[in-house]
């Protein structure tokens, strides 16, 4: 049996992480299992965990208020509901700023580093990392 050098274990290694590279490469869309591509995303409003969460798509050009959201209008006048994603999420009537990635997954400015597949679930996960405390309004800009 050959003796182990250090130039064939940094070889070895070198031919390992090319492989996991390639692997990588051959499979760009296994990150993002799970989650949802593209496609219309449908208005939400219920009640989750005693708090009520709400959602549904805006229009990009005329984004002051929710028209239609039970007495919700206006309620972000002027700001930019969903940083451009054309969804606007609420937690107890203040809006809940959500951000659609490139993976089709989506974050908020509550749980920043936990993406979940929808605005939906991202609201959940906001209500979950609240425990109870209020939702406040963040200043756009």
């Amino acid at each position: 049996m050959p003796e182990l050098t250090r130039r064939r274990a940094l070889t070895a290694a070198a031919a390992l992480a090319a492989a996991a590279g390639a692997q990588t490469l051959l499979a760009p869309g296994a990150s993002a299992a799970g989650h949802s591509h593209g496609g219309a995303l449908e208005p939400f409003d219920e009640v989750y965990k005693g708090r009520r969460i709400q959602g549904r798509p805006t229009a990009m050009d005329g984004m002051d208020g929710m028209d239609g959201m039970d007495g919700m209008a206006g309620t972000g006048g002027g700001h930019h509901h969903g940083h451009g994603t054309g969804y606007a999420v609420f937690v107890d009537g203040v809006e809940l700023h959500v951000m659609r990635n490139a993976d089709g997954s989506w974050i908020s400015v509550v749980s920043h580093y936990a993406p979940v597949a929808g605005p939906r679930a991202a609201a959940r996960a906001a209500v979950d990392e609240l425990q109870g405390a209020a939702l406040l309004p963040f200043p756009a800009n």
